[in-house]
């Protein structure tokens, strides 16, 4: 399987509001380190620097205010004197005004933002669109007519929506590589989301469209973020009604109950026959995952891979979550193997 992957990821090395103090994020440059070194140990295939692309591309997902902040951002803030990673402090909730756009930075790094976990630095523009060129690299290879690709995108993108950022996402590389799919002549394309958090980002740039069918296993969001997104009865509206399906699973999910939810979902998916699926591969599924609270162990991954490779189509893998930087490697690759039929 070829994997696409940048360098560039590790000009964004950020800050986090956690457990209301700022600390290192755990979202690291180390975790892709840690993948790609596995993808080389295990002699998974050729590694690609990917190409470049312009920013309409992420336009096609995204509002193009919304791209302009993520570029400007951090010029405005050191504009103040600030060299400090940029933290939104205010959010337009509730009965606030959301449709004026700010134009002081810290007004917009609250307008764009959803939680406080999307530090922006110096390099954040630099890396988080070289992580969703590395999905488009891995969507056009696919329409060349390869079977599967491995894009190792970091910063990760499923939290990320139309017009705001969250949980360490910034553009939504897989939303991105789906859309480009559509824009090439695809007819339908599948999401399926196997991180332990809820792909809201993907959820809500695709909810009214049938045309992307998107499909999540992850933590119940009524007791895991990003808690107000994710539930079994958010299933689409207009057009895209039936098109949005959540399987929330308790914490302390193991495999036995998890692979229940897996095969209906690659059933549905499967139906839906798509031009082309993407996983939003996170693996903070892991039993040790220091932020999640499943069980699934590394040996269950390569099971994953199998059942993800029974919906029979081509098949983009979208690097997303994993904090247990230790093994995130192994389980990431495990689960390409699993797919490519090894163990």
């Amino acid at each position: 399987m070829l994997t696409f992957y940048n360098p560039d990821h590790h000009l964004h090395h950020a800050s986090e509001l956690k457990d209301g103090k700022v600390s290192p994020c755990f979202e690291l440059p180390h975790r892709a380190d840690t993948v790609l070194a596995r993808v080389r140990q295990t002699g998974l295939g050729e590694i690609a620097l990917p190409a470049h692309y312009a920013n309409e591309r992420y336009a096609r997902v995204h509002s193009e205010r919304y791209v302009h902040f993520l570029e400007t951002a951090w010029q405005e803030w050191t504009a103040l004197g600030h060299q400090h990673d940029a933290l939104p402090l205010v959010w337009p909730v509730r009965d606030l005004r959301s449709d004026i756009e700010p134009e002081h930075i810290d007004g917009k790094l609250g307008f764009y933002a959803m939680d406080a976990g999307v530090a922006i630095t110096a390099g954040t523009w630099q890396a988080v669109r070289r992580s969703a060129d590395t999905a488009l690299n891995g969507m056009d290879y696919l329409l060349q007519g390869n079977g599967s690709a491995f894009a190792l995108c970091r910063p990760p993108g499923h939290h990320a929506a139309a017009e705001y950022m969250g949980g360490y996402c910034y553009l939504n590389n897989a939303a991105i590589a789906a859309q480009s799919c559509l824009d090439q002549g695809g007819k339908r394309v599948a999401i399926l989301d196997v991180d332990f958090h809820h792909g809201n980002g993907t959820q809500s740039i695709f909810y009214d469209r049938p045309d992307v069918l998107f499909v999540s296993l992850h933590g119940d969001p009524r007791c895991s973020y990003p808690y107000f997104s994710g539930h079994r009865d958010e299933t689409g509206k207009g057009a895209g009604q039936g098109f949005n399906l959540n399987y929330p699973l308790p914490h302390g999910t193991d495999w036995e109950s998890y692979a229940v939810s897996l095969s209906d979902a690659c059933q549905r998916i499967h139906a839906y026959q798509p031009d082309a699926v993407v996983i939003s591969l996170g693996v903070d599924t892991f039993e040790n995952d220091p932020i999640s609270h499943f069980r699934l162990t590394s040996q269950d991954y390569f099971k994953m891979g199998a059942a993800i490779a029974s919906i029979g189509a081509p098949t983009l893998f979208v690097m997303e979550g994993g904090y247990m930087v230790d093994e995130i490697g192994i389980n990431a690759v495990n689960v390409l193997q699993g797919f490519e039929g090894d163990k």
